[in-house]
């Protein structure tokens, strides 16, 4: 990974080698001589031209490679900046051969064909020596002139210092932390603090990431932490990561599915649970709802019950083998339950878990015989769903794969699914008369209205009656509503024998089938009541009669016009941004606010910050990608199709049928 700057370290250092002669011998003479401020100014020359060998090394190696070693194909710049895969790739073949031709001896070659010894710089120095030694006086002017221009030297290598402290809420418990400038991870709503260590070095002034700025000077300059953001100081950056503070994670371990059945005879009933959170979960309940009775006559009651805390502050495990009569549950009642939980934010968030069923089923009773006056007394059952038959014959699936589960188990679920697609089915049965029309064949005689005449005469009667004696004709929905209907009921009757063979998978596809009709139907009468609905707009009685067509509204529909999701301010700075010329004016806050907008991904928020920076900045090659960064919060742009307007005169109107003949 970090090969390249290896082979950066190694020619920098064979360049440091060959002028270090130059070095050696210039300081000679002034310890010779045993003057400081010669070879203080020696050494400062010295360091400059270390610095600029440096910058030189830098910049050029990659060019010396290519220039001096022809198997690296002139791509030693892939050893600097490969992003894309082939570059990766190409980078590592470059490594490879890289190992193999540049050793040491080649090193050396190199930097001795691009770095001189420099030894035109020696003379010049050595001519100053003789003349400071020929001339001894200068000795005691140079001394007593040291000291008063190291004092200004001293002050204006004075740099400032700058202190970072990051203070975070005191609900998380978290220490405070100070130190200088680095990447940080911090919660939200952390108090941020920059200080200067050294005031008198002068003020000093913090770019962050969203265009705003901070001075430092006697003061320090504080931020509250909101969002991830960056600062610059003294040309670096500085990432603050900010997390927010997520709500509590409840998981029920038991029971494990949402509506669990009991068995008759059971006794006990089991629950478990985890409450977690980041830092502190500050209340959690579990909330207990009992429903007894049937039909109208059903009545619940409601408590409560805290979830004790537990040694670690985030996490409380709660689990208990409750028995029936502590329920309170009797057979034929359900227990309804779910728990609540709230942290320690300083704005709390309160979290409820999904509502988990513990059903205890009654006793079956024998069926008595019913008179005529019976159904008066018998309250209707509620009916389940389709979506949830398919639910439940899903999951009769699932437990048959994954669990062992034995055969009168499978067989009194799948007959108990069976049973409620049944009353389903009779439910929508009703809606064409008689359950029986669906095996009477309708379908095949559905289209067939004509009868042949008798005798020559036409049967008026079957030709252009109506048979009312029919249940199914009874009902006051249209044919096509009919057969949508007709379709559903033979999936449900499908599925229904499927779930009694106890076959449930092969019943998956007409309750699908079953419900798809279903909606289907839904859907269709959603149509019809939105085409029905017209409504004229309201007549204005005190402009009625007058001539006056000023505010009236018009029946006329106007076209749909686009609507201005760029602004236009945008608009022009990412034009603007193709090219090289001047930017708009304010273009960073039109910039800054589009992006704080649009992307709210805390990663490309970022990027996109600094690129804009760099932009400011004036760096011209980072202009596209802040033209990509703006263009990537535009989700979605709107394209309004318009019909042209075109008229039709006789002249248009003879001119076409010219042509076409």
């Amino acid at each position: 990974m970090h090969a390249d700057a290896d082979i950066a370290r190694r020619i920098w250092r064979a360049a440091l080698v060959r002028r270090l002669p130059l070095w050696v011998l210039g300081a000679l003479p002034w310890l010779s001589l045993r003057l400081l401020p010669g070879l203080l100014a020696w050494v400062a020359w010295c360091l400059w031209d270390g610095a600029r060998l440096r910058q030189r090394v830098a910049h050029g190696w990659v060019s010396w490679l290519d220039a001096d070693v022809p198997e690296l194909e002139d791509s030693s710049a892939l050893l600097i900046d490969a992003d894309t895969p082939l570059a990766k790739l190409q980078r590592e073949r470059l490594l490879a051969r890289i190992a193999e031709r540049l050793d040491a001896r080649t090193v050396r070659a190199i930097v001795r064909r691009h770095v001189d010894m420099g030894l035109s710089w020696l003379a010049p120095w050595l001519a100053f020596a003789a003349i400071v030694w020929f001339f001894g006086q200068q000795e005691a002017a140079s001394t007593a002139a040291a000291p008063a221009a190291a004092a200004p030297a001293a002050k204006a290598a004075v740099i400032p210092e700058l202190v970072f402290t990051a203070t975070p809420p005191a609900y998380t418990g978290l220490a405070r932390s100070a130190g200088a400038p680095r990447y940080l991870e911090l919660p939200e709503g952390s108090k941020i603090t920059w200080c200067l260590k050294n005031p008198e070095a002068g003020p000093a002034i913090l770019e962050l990431s969203d265009g705003r700025t901070l001075n430092v000077g006697d003061k320090c300059a504080e931020l509250s932490a909101t969002e991830s953001l960056f600062w610059r100081w003294r040309g670096a950056r500085y990432t603050l990561k900010v997390t927010p503070d997520a709500p509590p994670q409840i998981t029920v371990t038991q029971p494990t599915q949402m509506v669990q059945e009991l068995k008759p005879d059971a006794k006990t009933a089991a629950m478990a649970l985890t409450v977690r959170d980041d830092y502190a979960v500050r209340r959690a309940t579990l909330h207990l709802t009992l429903a007894r009775g049937s039909g109208e006559n059903i009545k619940f009651t409601d408590s409560e019950l805290p979830i004790p805390a537990s040694n670690d502050p985030r996490v409380r495990n709660w689990a208990k083998q409750w028995t029936l009569a502590e329920l309170g549950m009797e057979p034929g009642d359900e227990m309804y339950f779910f728990v609540r939980a709230v942290d320690n934010a300083a704005r709390p968030h309160t979290v409820q878990s999904p509502t988990y069923t513990l059903r205890l089923p009654a006793p079956e009773q024998e069926e008595e015989e019913q008179t005529s006056a019976m159904p008066m007394l018998v309250k209707p059952q509620s009916l389940r769903s389709q979506r949830q038959i398919i639910i439940d014959t899903e999951q009769l699936v699932a437990d048959m794969k994954s669990t062992r589960i034995n055969a009168a188990e499978v067989r009194e679920r799948s007959e108990a699914i069976a049973a409620d697609q049944g009353q389903l089915r009779r439910r929508y049965g009703q809606f064409l008369g008689e359950e029986s029309t669906l095996f009477g064949g309708e379908e095949e005689h559905d289209d067939d209205h004509g009868h042949a005449p008798a005798n020559g005469q036409m049967d008026v009667l079957h030709e252009f009656g109506h048979a009312h004696d029919e249940a199914e004709n009874a009902t006051m929905y249209d044919e096509g509503t009919k057969k949508i209907l007709r379709r559903a009921l033979v999936a449900m009757w499908d599925a229904e024998k499927a779930l009694r063979a106890i076959t449930p998978k092969t019943a998956l596809a007409p309750e699908l089938k079953a419900l798809e009709a279903i909606k289907e139907l839904q859907q269709a009468d959603r149509i019809y009541l939105h085409k029905a609905a017209f409504v004229p707009p309201p007549i204005k009685e005190e402009l009625r009669m007058t001539g006056d067509v000023v505010g009236a509204a018009s029946y006329r529909r106007a076209q749909g016009e686009a609507q201005d999701a760029i602004p236009l301010p945008l608009r022009e700075l990412v034009t603007a941004l193709s090219g090289e010329g001047p930017l708009p004016a304010l273009w960073t806050r039109t910039a800054h606010d589009w992006v704080r907008e649009r992307l709210l991904d805390d990663e490309q928020r970022l990027a996109a910050q600094r690129a804009i920076q760099d932009v400011a900045d004036g760096c011209l090659r980072c202009r596209p990608a802040l033209r990509a960064w703006l263009r990537a919060g535009i989700a979605q742009a709107p394209v309004i199709l318009q019909a042209t307007p075109r008229a039709r005169t006789p002249f248009t109107q003879a001119w076409s049928k010219g042509e076409s003949k």
